[in-house]
């Protein structure tokens, strides 16, 4: 079938029973910046923007989707094998390859997908491979519980596609509520929900494309990954703990005063994702503590904090998102911002007065094309609100 005539069938047979629909949010993380991979404490919001995916199942394993946003098609068979294509497609054969392993495929699905495309930090690669997780274990009539779908989409990520994230993304496109916030531990898996309380002052999200798109597949993002892990493999050996294998150690293994009482002896680089990590557990539950008591002020504060620590100390952040962080923190209504994600071009995140907004956009853009003009055609501003996960 042609794209064309997907389309026409979905919109045909839309009341039929025999066209379904799921949308998996992406996620903003306000606190817990580069901590998830090493089993650290992260707080997270879904929002109101997106992965959309229309498709009816196939009776003979086909794979047949087109995508809104992108040229090409994924098409092939659930029997055989994929080789990673470095397109869009692979997302979806990755989901197939990780729901393989414990389950037996016996429907595809032909689609249309489509993303809000907002630039990168706002785990889209999640969104999306949670998309096709949900919707080939439907069409297979395979129950997945919320643990099983974010291990799954780890997995997918990690050894198809190839990056070695963490549990933040999926967990929070997977477990947050509309009106929450998720604060969740990664070691131990506990996820606790945060109503907002009734004394904190309206908010929104601010999503502020830098113009610039991301893609953490062969930037820095492993090689920070390894640099957390060694210093906790190095903080392990000078204080005689019991390690093992080195994939195998994270930093959320060593006490916080083993680190103080070593730090100096770890490269300088090592040192300073260490204190990152260790100052970004303590940020996570000062603002947890703001957030329960609606003390939306100390919240944002800390926000900024992450942002200027990710900055010195996990040493992320490209010129574009560092002017940003610069804007942000000069800019009325806007309680504390940060870059969203690794911080490899992308976009960054504000919590922000709505009844300010108008002002911001105007400020951000503004002082923004001042430094980077050559951008104007793809810099961009949008306001979300909170969502719930997976739908």
């Amino acid at each position: 079938m042609s794209k064309e005539e997907i389309k026409t069938f979905i919109e045909k047979e839309k009341n039929s029973g025999n066209v379904f629909h799921f949308f998996c949010p992406y996620r903003v993380c306000p606190l817990g910046a580069h901590v998830d991979h090493q089993l650290g404490l992260v707080t997270g919001f879904a929002i109101d923007k997106g992965t959309k995916f229309s498709f009816f199942a196939t009776e003979d394993c086909e794979i047949e989707v087109y995508s809104d946003n992108f040229e090409g098609m994924a098409i092939g068979n659930l029997n055989e094998e994929y080789e990673r294509q470095y397109i869009w497609a692979d997302y979806l054969f990755g989901a197939a390859y990780a729901l393989k392993k414990s389950y037996t495929l016996t429907k595809g699905l032909k689609g249309i997908v489509s993303g809000e495309v907002l630039g990168g930090g706002l785990s889209s690669s999640a969104s999306v491979i949670l998309t096709y997780l949900k919707s080939l274990a439907f069409v297979n009539d395979i129950n997945l519980t919320s643990v099983e779908l974010v291990n799954l989409a780890i997995d997918a990520e990690r050894n198809f596609i190839g990056v070695n994230v963490g549990k933040l993304d999926q967990s929070c496109e997977v477990l947050s509520k509309k009106n929450n916030l998720l604060y969740l531990d990664t070691k131990t898996d506990s996820a606790k929900l945060i109503k907002i309380p009734k004394n904190m002052p309206d908010f929104e999200i601010a999503i502020i494309f830098s113009g610039l798109e991301r893609k953490l597949a062969g930037s820095a993002y492993n090689m920070r990954v390894d640099e957390c892990k060694a210093a906790s493999y190095a903080l392990k050996g000078f204080a005689h703990l019991e390690y093992g294998k080195f994939n195998d150690t994270y930093l959320r293994d060593v006490p916080a005063g083993i680190f103080l009482q070593y730090k100096d002896k770890l490269p300088s680089n090592w040192a300073k994702r260490a204190e990152h990590f260790y100052s970004e557990n303590e940020r996570v539950k000062k603002g947890v503590k703001a957030f329960q008591n609606g003390n939306l002020e100390e919240f944002g504060k800390l926000i900024f904090e992450s942002g200027r620590s990710s900055i010195e100390k996990y040493e992320t952040g490209s010129e574009e998102l560092k002017v940003l962080q610069n804007i942000m923190e000069n800019t009325d209504g806007i309680y504390g911002g940060r870059f969203s994600g690794a911080g490899f071009n992308g976009c960054a995140m504000a919590v922000i007065n709505p009844e300010k907004k108008n002002e911001i956009a105007k400020k951000i853009r503004t002082e923004y094309l001042k430094s980077f003009p050559e951008l104007k055609s793809t810099f961009n501003i949008i306001f979300c609100k909170t969502a719930d996960g997976i739908n």
